[in-house]
């Protein structure tokens, strides 16, 4: 069984392309909605939150799990896979890992492997701007622009937090509430980029993908880096890699939430296409 964790309805975003690129995989879904969202919490409950979800998703019999949040990603993943995970290994002899959304998005937004030296020529060439959209937290963080500069220093990236739009996603705000809040970061982001031109944009946080329409309608024609598709990508290849972690061939689905607003359901099933069964834990 492999999991999929979120602080809430965004990590569906990527569930449903990890679903798609492997559909014989067991999957079980958590969504921390209670706690949604993550961006705006200080780093030490982030990360406590975080274990917490892992745990209750290697209750379920997950040995891989996803980390479908760009704020746990970046705030709490490195800790958990170098101190966490080895002690639990320790205590009961059972190998797991996780894995997150940010590696495959980067990857993607430089055409570099993690691990490729800078300065090898890159297999994708992409524009010379990127956009950032993402929680207060990630962008505070500066992960993307450190690492795409790091591999990438011809590229601009230009962040742009977005304090409110998950919560408002979460609650289920109206479509007008939302292009409303997405029209405000998109002002704002264009008074940072000022003459430039853009060329790519990533939406850093995985709720933002259920209202891309939104974000496309306020933006210009550019192409949108989707992490969904990169990180269901990532997973194939590491699955590869590692197959002590493929998950079986019945193509299970299990969807669990610590509790949600019914109101966001018909943003999130429109989304998925079909209805969901939540089971609360």
């Amino acid at each position: 069984m492999i999991g999929v964790f979120d602080s809430g309805f965004g990590g569906l975003t990527v569930h449903r392309a990890l679903i798609k690129a492997l559909p014989q995989q067991d999957f079980v879904y958590l969504g921390d909605n209670k706690n949604a969202p993550y961006g705006t919490r200080p780093p030490l409950e982030v990360l406590n939150l975080t274990c917490q979800g892992l745990e209750r998703l290697f209750a379920e019999g997950c040995t891989l799990v996803i980390v479908a949040c760009n704020t746990a990603s970046v705030v709490a993943l490195r800790w958990i896979q170098q101190q966490w995970l080895p002690q639990r290994i320790k205590s009961d002899g059972i190998k797991r890992n996780a894995i997150g959304v940010v590696v495959p998005t980067i990857e993607a937004a430089t055409g570099m492997a993690w691990h490729e030296e800078p300065g090898v020529q890159p297999s994708l060439a992409l524009g010379h701007t990127i956009a950032v959209f993402a929680t207060q937290r990630t962008v505070e963080t500066n992960i993307y622009p450190f690492e795409i500069n790091k591999r990438r220093p011809d590229i601009r990236v230009v962040q742009q937090a977005c304090p409110h739009l998950a919560t408002a996603i979460e609650t289920g705000a109206s479509r007008d509430e939302i292009r409303a809040l997405v029209k405000k970061y998109v002002t704002q982001f264009n008074e940072k980029l000022g003459s430039g031109t853009l060329d790519n944009v990533i939406l850093g946080c995985t709720h933002y993908p259920l209202i891309a329409d939104i974000f496309a309608e306020e933006l210009p024609p550019v192409p949108i880096i989707h992490q969904p598709e990169a990180t269901a990508k990532a997973l194939a290849f590491y699955l590869q890699r590692h197959p002590e972690y493929n998950a079986g061939a019945n193509g299970k689905r299990i969807f669990l939430s610590t509790g949600f607003s019914a109101e966001a359901l018909p943003l999130i099933e429109r989304f998925w296409g079909s209805k969901l069964e939540f089971r609360q834990v």
